[in-house]
This record gives C-alpha cells, structure tokens and sequence, in this order.
C-alpha cells in the first residue's frame, strides 16, 4: 500500500491536465498513487489521462458517465484511495517539484492532521492569500477562507472522521472541509512557502461567482449565524 494518495478530479481541461500530472509525476517524493477521476468530460481529458496512466502505474484512472461536480467526485476519490495521507491536485494548477516532499515533512515535524501551502497564479507570479495566512486562522477563517484547496494534504482518518467532503455544498466545498477541520479542533498550519501554482485564469471563484458567494456565505453563517457576507 502507498503511503500517500494524491487525488485529482478533472472536467473538460484537456489544454491544462497535462501539465498537472507531470508536475505530479516529478514530484522529488516518489511512493504514492495518483487517484484521477474524470468528471463527464466532454472534451479529450479522458483519453489524456488514459495515455498517462498507460505509462506510469502509479496512476489510477476512475470516470463518471455524467457530471456529478467536484464534491461527490472528490469523496469517490477519498474511498477509492489506500493511502493514509491525502494530497489534493486541481486539475489545471501545477504543482511545485518538492511539494509533497516539503509538505509531508512539514506534518510530520508539527504533529498535524492538515496542512497547505502558499500558491502564486500561474499568469501573474503573484503571491496569493499571504496577509490572512499570518492571522489566527480560526479568527480568519470566520470571514475568508485562506487555504489553498489544491495544495492540501492531510491525514485520511481526519476526512473519514469529518465525513469527508459536504456533499451539499455544490460550490466552497474547500471552505466548509476547513472549516469543520478547525472547528473539530484538528491541527491545521499553513506552510508558509511557495509550493503550488493557481490557473487564476480558469478559477471556479472567477467563473462562479454568485454561486460561489452563496456556498460561502453558507459557511459563514455555520461558524457564526450573525455573519451574513
């Protein structure tokens, strides 16, 4: 059994997937399997994928006859995964090539269940989300969600323990996680490098805007009902 599983869920990013998996495939930390699901593509994502997964056994190749969004996709890859450590990857982000090295090392070192990293957009070499980073993130986490969802590795007993993802959260599917992770007094740090490259083109939040708001705010108000926005 791999000690790690990095998971991935992907939808129409035939232009971008490539470049996601071989910044997994490079990764400096080599013992893991690699969980891809796609989503209902209907673009050539699938047959990108497939010719990937011919080459490198580490990946796991997984598919939904129809779109069933991000959420249901991640929890089917989280049940499908043997390792016990998650890593997450979006689908048209890159990662960093020490990455996981760096990451597992720095749960290791800190005792925790959960950890991300910084991230610049790939389009602009822009930091991103460092301000709230350095605030108490169960202060900040009220107000703003200030992870990286794609860079994110945590302990697979913590996700089962939270049940996973909420599946009825369409959209914020990465707020609500963290914000039941600090709730439940699981120990959560950011790790305060550059480890992760954002698609800030091709950003759900861009895309999705009100819906996007709406799952937010639902998140907010869980944590303090007299939070409206």
């Amino acid at each position: 059994m791999n000690y790690i599983s990095i998971i991935m869920s992907t939808f129409n990013s035939e232009q971008h997937v490539g470049k996601s998996i071989d910044s997994i495939l490079n990764q400096t930390f080599e013992d893991f399997e690699f969980l891809i699901l796609d989503d209902g593509s209907t673009d050539n994502t699938q047959e990108v994928v497939k010719n990937y997964s011919k080459s490198d056994k580490r990946i796991k190749f997984y598919k939904n006859d129809v779109n069933l969004g991000l959420t249901l996709s991640l929890n089917t890859l989280i049940q499908n995964a043997s390792g016990n450590i998650i890593a997450r990857q979006d689908s048209d982000d890159i990662s960093r090539k020490n990455r996981i090295e760096m990451q597992i090392n720095f749960l290791k070192e800190n005792n925790l269940d959960a950890c991300t990293s910084f991230a610049v957009s790939q389009q602009t070499l822009k930091k991103i989300n460092n301000l709230k980073s350095y605030l108490p993130l169960n202060l900040v986490i009220k107000y703003r969600n200030p992870f990286i969802h794609g860079s994110l590795i945590l302990k697979k007993k913590v996700l089962n323990e939270i049940g996973n993802y909420d599946e009825r959260f369409k959209y914020a599917q990465d707020y609500k996680l963290m914000t039941d992770l600090i709730k439940s007094n699981y120990k959560v740090k950011i790790l305060k490098e550059v480890l992760y490259e954002l698609n800030t083109e091709n950003n759900i939040s861009t895309n999705k805007k009100n819906e996007q708001a709406y799952y937010a705010n639902c998140v907010r108000r869980s944590i303090d009902p007299l939070l409206k926005n």
